[in-house]
């Protein structure tokens, strides 16, 4: 097949998401099409069979916001029209899914019938999507799509609930490629982090007000009066200013590394003992199962999709995202003892193999031989 993927290139989910989709189909063989207006942060290597389309804007004084919209959807016809794409696959439904969906109207004028999938992955539905400056244009454009995903079964259901769908919304889990993270041998790196053996925890996000890294650094500093422990957050964002001086004021600087934007975070989840993640919604939890696979377990809200990554008092535990005492007592209950640590270390990795990507590409492989195969309504 030859496959076009739309997606932001960013350090988000859904760009995340949409980038290791399509190296694992490229590595399969398939043409892999990247269209977008940067090139996403993990494709950063030349890999066979994958090819890049950056969108570029038309500058010009009279708009006082690039019409990004009407640019992708020129590019999306040109690249349809000229690599002989058998389908589009969006990331996000806003706007990817409209301009999809105009992109094939354009193209069905020449004769070119081109089937559109569309991946819902979280706040393109939750937040942005039901706002009623969006919800009528995204309500249409899910339903003129060829083919429907979302990531969780959480998220498919309040998609149903926020919209009036007439799609079948099918559920296909994020993944994880565990031929890149894994917990390998970095004990020089552990020593440099934490000489002391100190217990070392972790947070990954984009540093916005949703995933409550506030709380984060709460349940840091309750472990910390309890156990010697070292703190690292990956990302920015924000609230980062916020959170520097929260530290401040707790008197844990010392104690804290803010660590920025990293590719290889993979590298420092491999010398992590506890991951931390207590946002206000979820609608998969990819940086958790990303923890997870390098065994490190997780102590987590109870929102969105986390249930469905993260076990309750197996895989680590499950709170209500406010609720940082329990979390901390959640937090010294895994790290109370190494063998506890490991009991919960193997359950995570056992989980997580669950999700990886050899289990997860068939089934959109088979999702699309089944748009492209069958006639659309």
């Amino acid at each position: 097949m030859n496959i076009g993927i739309v997606c932001y290139p960013t350090f988000g989910g859904s760009g995340v998401v949409a980038t290791e989709l399509g190296l694992a189909l490229a590595k399969a063989g398939h043409g892999v099409h990247f269209i977008t207006y940067k090139r996403p942060a993990r494709l950063s290597h030349y890999q066979e069979n994958v090819y890049f389309h950056e969108v570029t804007a038309l500058d010009y004084p009279l708009f006082e916001y690039t019409p990004y919209d009407t640019t992708l959807t020129s590019k999306l016809v040109d690249v349809v029209r000229y690599e002989k794409l058998d389908l589009l696959h969006v990331h996000y439904a806003i706007p990817h899914a409209t301009i999809a969906y105009l992109s094939k109207m354009i193209l069905a004028e020449e004769g070119i019938d081109i089937p559109i999938i569309t991946t819902l992955h979280g706040t393109d539905i939750t937040l942005v999507g039901k706002d009623k400056s969006y919800a009528p244009v995204v309500e249409f454009s899910i339903n003129r799509s060829d083919g429907v995903t979302a990531v969780s079964k959480y998220l498919r259901d309040l998609t149903y609930q926020y919209f009036d769908i007439k799609k079948e919304i099918k559920v296909i889990y994020n993944f994880i490629d565990f031929d890149r993270f894994k917990r390998v041998d970095k004990e020089h790196f552990r020593k440099a982090i934490a000489p002391d053996g100190e217990r070392i925890l972790a947070h990954t996000s984009n540093f916005r007000e949703l995933k409550r890294v506030d709380n984060v650094i709460r349940i840091f500093k309750k472990v910390q009066e309890k156990i010697p422990a070292k703190l690292l957050l990956i990302g920015d964002g924000p609230t980062r200013q916020g959170l520097e001086e929260l530290c401040r004021e707790l008197k844990i600087c010392n104690h804290v590394r803010f660590l920025g934007k990293i590719d290889a975070v993979e590298e420092i989840l491999a010398i992590s003992d506890l991951f931390l993640i207590p946002s206000a919604n979820e609608s998969f939890g990819l940086a958790a199962l990303e923890a997870m696979a390098c065994e490190v377990p997780v102590i987590s809200s109870n929102v969105g999709g986390l249930p469905e990554v993260n076990i309750d008092g197996v895989t680590g535990y499950l709170s209500d995202f406010t609720n940082v005492d329990e979390m901390a007592e959640n937090a010294l209950k895994i790290l109370s003892s190494d063998e506890t640590l490991q009991k919960f270390r193997e359950n995570a990795y056992a989980h997580a193999r669950s999700f990886d990507i050899k289990h997860i590409l068939p089934q959109y492989i088979e999702y699309y031989e089944k748009l492209i195969g069958a006639p659309v309504s």
